[in-house]
């Protein structure tokens, strides 16, 4: 059997044995414009306001409009929340005020085999973007991330408990279970709005003075 072969065998037989995930699709970025001076580029957490239109790459067919559609006003989200589809989280980092970009977005990273509205089924999308404005947004994407241990995009007690022992710790204070279960019980009571029992990254956005 020839080498290649081999190397395709395991490693298909590596993501099998480990349940290691397959490589996610990317989305494809063309700058059609970027100014000159560029002070500040979007990053998870920020605050984004956007123009944008959306196509059906199968036949040109534009499904929505943010200049023509609606209020015709730009929209505001957080980036890296999953506000808006996984496609726009990726393809909008890094990103200047006034820069514009075409995203060419798989269908895994947009609305997949559901699809919505006016878009099918395994739908790849386009989109035509306009960056009007970057605002700081409440907490950062990366301090959520170091709090969400098992990366389920959801925070349990026991993940609050453990961030605040570790920042106890850092500041050079004593741990002290029952202060820090005090503290948990206290946050989630103000942060957990759907009373689930876990702070969902939407509600993480929401300034908590313990966090």
């Amino acid at each position: 059997m020839i080498p290649e072969l081999w190397t395709c065998i395991f490693s298909l037989f590596f993501f099998y044995v480990h349940g290691a995930k397959l490589p996610e699709p990317e989305v494809k970025i063309e700058v059609l414009h970027k100014p000159f001076l560029c002070h500040r580029k979007s990053k998870y957490g920020d605050i984004l306001l956007v123009h944008y239109e959306g196509f059906l790459e199968s036949n040109g067919t534009m499904f929505h409009s943010s200049r023509h559609n609606g209020d015709k006003n730009p929209i505001w989200f957080t980036l890296g929340i999953r506000e808006v589809i996984r496609g726009w989280d990726k393809g909008l980092q890094g990103m200047c005020t006034g820069e514009k970009r075409k995203l060419t977005i798989p269908p895994a990273l947009a609305y997949g085999k559901e699809g919505k509205g006016k878009i099918p089924p395994e739908s790849t999308l386009i989109f035509d973007m306009e960056l009007i404005e970057i605002r700081n947004g409440p907490r950062s994407h990366e301090s959520f991330q170091e709090m969400d241990l098992n990366d389920d995009w959801k925070l349990s007690k026991l993940e609050v408990k453990e961030y605040l022992r570790k920042e106890f710790e850092r500041h050079g204070y004593p741990p002290n279970d029952t202060h820090h279960e005090a503290m948990v019980e206290d946050i989630f009571q103000k942060e957990d709005e759907d009373h689930d029992g876990y702070i969902s990254a939407r509600e993480f956005t929401y300034k908590h003075d313990e966090l």
